[in-house]
């Protein structure tokens, strides 16, 4: 069975000297359950040291590669996350609120599987072992090296099932969970390019309509971010609408979200072609006209709700599947229908 680290630690030490005791217990919201494992130190030396049943996934970065033990830049050599590192201790605080998040929620086929972690509180050991999703992230797929482009179909499925997932966040989960982080490179894909969302650090649990700006750093990425929360510090359900629009227009456009490089801001860009509704304009090049117009149309109509100024006006993602099920064939269980009209 492949699986799938996620360290927590990426530029702190993050493997202290093996152990061969039991880490120390944990609080009594995190004992075990029967379908995730806690792992000691020792467990989790033995995965990381066989490259060939485990990857390794970056806090933040949307990567994955073999993993391989190493040591990376620690701030102490008795204590990788003394008191004085504080970004240490934020990421590690990042680790429990993705842990809290992941096991507080039933398994979803769009959102990644928490196999088990590692909490070693005297060696401050943060690690979570999720499922191995093969096909890297809809980031590289949209915008990596890679040999073929996904098509018009496939963009449109990821997009229904990326709502599935965020409507189960929201509106089914016994506490509603805003995920604080929607992007590209936390949308994993699988041997069928279905998405899984994943990346929980900045989840915010429990709650139903707005929450002020807590001691977890500011969340979100640029590009996503809701202009709304950069203002206020609110965050909302509408705050990962915003996130998921501005990824609509990523997989109709085929362009990041935001450019360094360029100092561009796809909303920016996007906003007066969706006004206009030019789809030459609006859609992936690299299709070569191989995409159904309604549904570009359609599509760019539900990016441009999503990403507007006032949230209360942003749909909801169960209006968003309604729409998408009614309107978009392509959108249906993965089902084809993407015949060239131009």
């Amino acid at each position: 069975m492949n699986l799938f680290l996620r360290n927590m630690i990426p530029s702190c030490s993050c493997f202290s000297a093996p152990s061969a005791s039991k880490v120390a217990s944990i609080d009594p919201e995190f004992e075990q359950d029967a379908a995730i494992q806690r792992f000691d130190s020792s467990g989790i030396q033995t995965l990381i040291s066989n490259p060939k049943t485990l990857r390794r996934h970056q806090a933040g970065t949307g990567s994955q590669t073999p993993s391989a033990s190493r040591n990376l830049d620690q701030p102490s050599a008795r204590s990788p996350f003394n008191k004085s590192s504080s970004r240490c201790q934020r990421l590690y605080e990042m680790f429990h609120q993705e842990l809290r998040v992941l096991r507080s929620i039933k398994p979803h086929p769009n959102i990644v599987r928490l196999i088990g972690y590692g909490d070693d509180r005297g060696g401050q050991l943060g690690t979570l072992v999720l499922e191995h999703v093969p096909n890297g992230t809809l980031h590289d797929a949209l915008h990596g090296n890679v040999k073929s482009v996904l098509s018009w179909p496939q963009r449109v499925s990821i997009a229904y099932r990326l709502a599935t997932a965020l409507n189960y966040l929201h509106e089914e989960c016994d506490l509603p969970v805003v995920h604080g982080d929607i992007k590209s490179s936390n949308v994993l894909l699988d041997d069928g390019m279905s998405p899984k969302l994943c990346d929980f650090g900045f989840a915010r649990l429990g709650f139903s309509a707005t929450v002020t700006r807590s001691a977890i750093p500011m969340m979100g990425s640029p590009g996503y971010v809701d202009p709304c929360y950069l203002r206020t510090g609110l965050v909302s359900k509408k705050s990962d609408v915003y996130s998921f629009g501005v990824l609509t227009l990523e997989l109709i456009s085929g362009m990041e979200a935001f450019s360094e490089e360029k100092s561009r801001m796809l909303t920016v860009v996007m906003r007066p072609r969706l006004k206009e509704m030019a789809v030459e304009e609006i859609v992936d090049a690299r299709l070569g006209g191989e995409y159904n117009r309604d549904e570009v149309v359609i599509m760019a109509r539900i990016a441009g709700r999503c990403i507007g100024e006032n949230p209360s006006l942003r749909p909801a993602m169960g209006e968003l599947l309604t729409l998408m099920r009614k309107d978009i064939p392509s959108a249906a269980f993965g089902r084809v229908s993407g015949k060239k009209i131009v």
